[in-house]
Order: structure tokens, then C-alpha cells, then sequence
């Protein structure tokens, strides 16, 4: 399926006559002191480990309704704070059908994340969902074109974009301010990915809908080890540490150097390791060996290195280092991950540059206040804006993190044109961007 191309600008352009314009001084649209008659009605979907997580923090700002989960034990944890006012399905399309849900929050495993989200748009909800959105590069297409035929408001959770004391949104000032330089360069350092196995299948316990749970994934048997925390580490699944944690820091990457309206244009291949192997794999994502016959055993990329190319010349590199965002040009060079920003241009600044940071942070967050990545979905629902993690800037983040895997696979460099959202003539990197889904899981717009 070709779809136009729909960036963050068509959007807003597209939406204007529906938005409230962001005064410079954000006043919040409504109380956090709202009676439960005034407040949201919201619903959670996947709510094992981080989707409870995001549930919880959408049930402080809003009236949790109902939850839904294909692992029956989780839906249950999760709903017992509530007293019985949060109702317990297993089929998340029983809470779409609901006329009092306003919104939904989506935690579960990524190959999963767009076809429920598309799904809750054409049901009028809107959508907080947990990163890496897409599996691949053709649902980033599918999501982008569903938020601009829906208009609904749809946050990603890159909670880098308004968390951890706006020490990213910091960094991204002063690296688009050019303090740092007119050429710059990125290292977006996440870490490696677990690798093990062969793992052993098993019969699947009696409180898990394991056909629901792989969705459009191939129908293979049970293995313990294909669920919770370790389905990061299988490409049916996810896109390993690559997509996971690699989308974090290269989101920030991409906005802090400019490259947030398109993504990367080139990707190459430094280093890498798959424990598998890279032919292997290859072979089973273009769908010349069936899933099923692979060793039942992690994976995606162990080590990774990969240079991404941004239109204006920039470069983020992404691997598997310690975790860390530098950023650098010729005129300086900072640090940052979650528990610090550092280097000799922040330890420079004076108090007139920490308030013009100050302010150029505000600018940046759209004219509201940063601190909570929730808290400004429910704004951006109440006032009908674009949230600070928008799904068009996401999915050229994650897009340049799954271009990352392709070129990889594919073991050379791969050139990408974002207006024909494809690869430039080379049909085995575009053979690579979609997968075969399993009826009846199909993502249809």
C-alpha cells in the first residue's frame, strides 16, 4: 500500500482550524483538582510491566474505567486498586465499544502497538502509546496517515521529551541554538540487547490467550521466553535494543540536529552481531525460511554501529555503548542521559544563558510546562494540540532506528527518500519494510 507522505507540518497545517492556539503564557485548559464527573474517562490496554506503568500515571489525571490484557492475571493486578470500578476484558476491541471512554493508554508488546492504536482512533478515542510504535517501517506510514484522517491527539512515550529535569529538551536547545557548532554529530549510545537460547516450548498456562498475544506475529508454540521483558529480543516481536532503547536517544539525536521533519536519508553499517546470524535472518525476514524453523533462541542485534545520514549533512551514529547522548560540533561538545548534562558549554553558561535556556526549553515544549510526558497528553486532549511526542516525529525516529536494522541485514549502506517513503531503487531494503501479518490480525486503515 502507498500512502502520501504526512509529516508534523501537513498535520498542523491540516489542523489548524481545530486547534486552540498555544498562548506564549500556557494557562492549563482545566484543574487537576477536576470532581471524577469532570475528569477523563480513560482505559488501559496491555498492562503488564510498563503498561501498568503509563495506566497508573493516566489514572491520577483521569477516572480509570476499564483495562484490557490477553494475560488474564495482569488485567486483574492491574484493575485491583480500583475497587471494581475499572472493568477486566481480555478483547481490547470490548473496551473500544464503550461510548465513556475518552482516551486509552497502549502498553503492549510493539508488534501490537498499531493495530490497536489505529483501531481506538476510528472509535473516537484518543491515544498515549508506549515506544517503539511501529514494527515497521510501513505501519509508521499506516499510523501517520490514521492520526490525520482521525485527528485525534496521539502521544508516544519518548518520555525523554518532557522528563529527567528537561535536561534532553536542553541539550536539543542548545545544540539547534548553534553554541555547539554548525556541523554536529550525535552518538546515541543504548546498550546492547540480551542474547540467549535455545529456549524450550511448553504448553501455554491456562491464563494466557497465547494466539491473541502473537496477533499478526507467525503462529509458533509457547516458550516463556517469547513474553514479558524478553520479546524485545525476537524480531517477530520488536526490533531488539535497537528499536527499544535506540529510539530514545535517537529521537533526541534527530530533533537536537535538525533532522526531526524527515529522518535520516542514508544509513551505513559499521559493526554488528547477530547471534543467529545476519544471512539467517535475512533470509527469514524477506520470507524464504518460515519462522517456525528457526532455532527457538533471541534474535535481533546483539552490538550494533550504525552512521545515519540527516539531509542538512548531520550524523547520528547509534550503538551499543554505554548509555549516553553526546553531542558535538565544532565549537563545543555536551553529555547527557538521564541523570546528568554535561560539558564545558553547560558548565559555561551564565545566568542570563540559563534563563534564555530557560525559555528556549518553554518555546521548544510548545508553550506548556514540562515535567510530567502524561500530563501533557491530558492538556493536549483538553485542548485539542499536538503533544510534545507526536506520532509524525516519532516515526522518522524510529524509522531511521529500523533503517538501522535493515542496513545491518543487508550488510551495506541503504539511501531512503522520505517524500516517496521508500528506498532509492533497491528492492530488497524495501521487501524488508513491511511483513506478512497472520489473519485475522491484519492492520487495516
Amino acid at each position: 500500500m502507498q500512502l502520501p507522505h504526512a509529516s508534523r507540518r501537513d498535520f498542523l497545517k491540516w489542523s489548524a482550524g481545530m486547534a486552540v492556539a498555544v498562548p506564549h503564557i500556557w494557562v492549563s485548559p482545566f484543574s487537576w483538582a477536576e470532581s471524577p464527573n469532570e475528569r477523563l474517562n480513560v482505559a488501559a490496554i496491555g498492562v503488564g510491566g510498563r503498561g501498568t506503568d503509563i495506566g497508573r500515571q493516566a489514572a491520577q489525571l483521569g477516572n480509570m474505567v476499564a483495562c484490557a490484557d490477553v494475560h488474564r492475571l495482569n488485567a486483574e493486578n492491574f484493575a485491583k486498586p480500583y475497587e471494581g470500578r475499572c472493568a477486566v476484558y481480555k478483547d481490547y476491541r470490548e473496551i473500544l465499544d464503550r461510548k465513556d471512554v475518552d482516551a486509552v493508554t497502549i502498553g503492549t508488546p510493539d508488534h501490537w502497538h498499531v493495530k490497536i492504536s489505529i483501531d481506538a482512533m476510528k472509535a473516537g478515542k484518543d491515544v498515549y502509546c508506549e515506544k517503539p510504535l511501529t514494527l515497521t517501517i510501513q505501519e509508521s506510514q499506516l499510523i501517520c496517515e490514521a492520526v490525520r484522517r482521525t485527528g485525534r491527539v496521539f502521544q508516544v512515550g519518548t518520555q525523554q521529551r518532557s522528563e529527567f529535569n528537561s535536561m534532553f529538551l536542553k541539550a536539543v536547545v542548545m545544540a539547534r541554538s548553534g553554541r555547539l557548532g554548525k556541523k554536529l554529530r550525535a552518538i546515541s549510545s543504548v546498550g546492547q540487547a540480551t542474547s540467549g537460547g535455545p529456549f524450550p516450548n511448553s504448553e501455554p498456562p491456562e491464563y494466557l490467550d497465547w494466539d491473541f498475544w502473537l496477533g499478526q506475529a507467525p503462529k509458533v508454540p509457547f516458550c516463556e521466553n517469547r513474553i514479558g521483558w524478553n520479546f524485545r529480543w525476537w524480531f517477530e516481536y520488536s526490533g531488539g535494543q535497537v528499536t527499544d532503547w535506540g529510539v530514545h536517544h535517537t529521537d533526541i539525536a534527530i530533533w537536537a540536529l535538525g533532522g526531526e521533519e524527515t529522518g535520516p536519508v542514508e544509513v551505513t553499517p559499521v559493526n554488528f552481531e547477530f547471534p543467529l546470524g545476519r544471512e539467517l535472518m535475512l533470509e527469514t525476514l524477506l520470507g524464504k525460511r518460515r519462522w517456525e524453523d528457526l532455532p527457538v533462541a533471541y534474535n535481533v542485534a546483539k552490538t550494533f554501529d550504525c552512521d545515519m545520514l540527516l539531509p542538512n549533512g548531520n550524523v547520528v551514529k547509534l550503538l551499543s555503548g554505554p548509555n549516553e547522548l553526546i553531542i558535538e560540533g565544532e565549537l563545543g561538545r555536551i553529555r547527557v542521559n538521564r541523570g546528568s548534562l554535561t560539558g564545558r558549554p553547560i558548565e559555561e553558561l551564565t545566568e542570563a544563558d540559563k534563563k534564555w535556556l530557560d525559555e528556549e526549553v518553554r518555546k521548544l515544549y510548545r508553550g506548556k510546562e514540562p515535567g510530567s510526558h502524561m500530563r501533557n497528553f491530558f492538556e493536549c486532549v483538553k485542548d485539542r494540540s499536538l503533544p510534545i511526542s507526536d506520532v509524525f516525529t516519532h516515526c522518522n525516529a524510529v524509522n531511521a532506528c529500523h533503517m538501522a536494522n535493515i542496513a545491518m541485514l543487508l550488510n551495506r549502506k541503504v539511501k531512503w527518500d522520505p517524500q516517496k517513503y521508500q528506498f532509492v531503487d533497491d528492492e530488497e531494503a524495501n521487501a524488508l519494510t513491511k511483513r506478512k501479518q497472520r489473519e485475522p490480525y491484519t492492520i487495516t486503515l
